[in-house]
């Protein structure tokens, strides 16, 4: 009798989304293959940190837009203190900015909510391997984005803000205080304050309002 191949090892995921019925249908996809298994759920980025920092993970799937930390700084602050940790966004935006910045934030994958059933699991398996995965019928714009940029004598795209203004920027449009941020972020309301009036003199508003329209649009949180 021939022996028997090696059994492959199981990859234990991470799924963070702020919407439990998402989580449902993904943990059904990922579960349903016998090389994945959901070991964790989080409802918000700050969550995930913490599971993946508490649990034996080999890969997180990030949403983009979720409450308190969004995926992007969840992926940074993984890709700083779990650097084996493997990280996948999970997202509704298809948008060429989203896909950088997933990118310099650590992750090894961008794949599209509409197309989960049939790109997910793929992307699972090709980041766990270290090869990067981003959804079938992106390339050809993103490379030619890049190239156009280079003929141009451009970089990649710039931040207009910076980490920490963009945490402090999510937090203000949630309709934290100055105080509360201040206790969730470990700095002083006055530091708070400060940041909160370089956002509207970096991007041209007047109020919190407004503030929270540009969070929305840049998908830090969700109208």
């Amino acid at each position: 009798m021939a022996p028997r191949p090696p059994l492959r090892k199981t990859i234990r995921v991470l799924l963070a989304d702020d919407h439990t019925l998402v989580r449902r249908g993904v943990r059904l996809i990922l579960e349903n293959e016998p090389d994945l298994t959901v070991v964790a759920e989080a409802g918000d980025g700050a969550e995930a940190v913490e599971l993946a920092r508490a649990r034996d993970v080999d890969l997180a799937v990030l949403d983009i837009a979720m409450p308190r930390m969004t995926g992007l700084q969840a992926a940074r602050e993984l890709s700083r203190r779990l650097p084996e940790l493997r990280i996948l966004i999970l997202t509704m935006y298809d948008n060429e900015q989203y896909f950088f910045e997933a990118l310099k934030a650590g992750a090894g994958g961008y794949v599209l909510k509409s197309v989960a059933d049939r790109d997910l699991v793929e992307a699972c398996r090709a980041v766990v391997l270290d090869e990067p995965f981003i959804y079938p019928g992106a390339e050809r714009a993103l490379v030619r984005s890049y190239l156009d940029r280079l003929h141009r004598g451009d970089g990649l795209p710039e931040r207009a803000i910076t980490e920490r203004e963009e945490e402090i920027l999510k937090l203000v449009a949630e309709g934290h205080t100055s105080k509360e941020i201040g206790e969730m972020l470990f700095i002083s309301a006055k530091t708070v304050e400060r940041h909160r009036a370089n956002l509207l003199q970096k991007l041209g508003v007047r109020d919190r309002l407004e503030l929270t329209r540009y969070a929305i649009r840049a998908g830090l949180i969700d109208p």
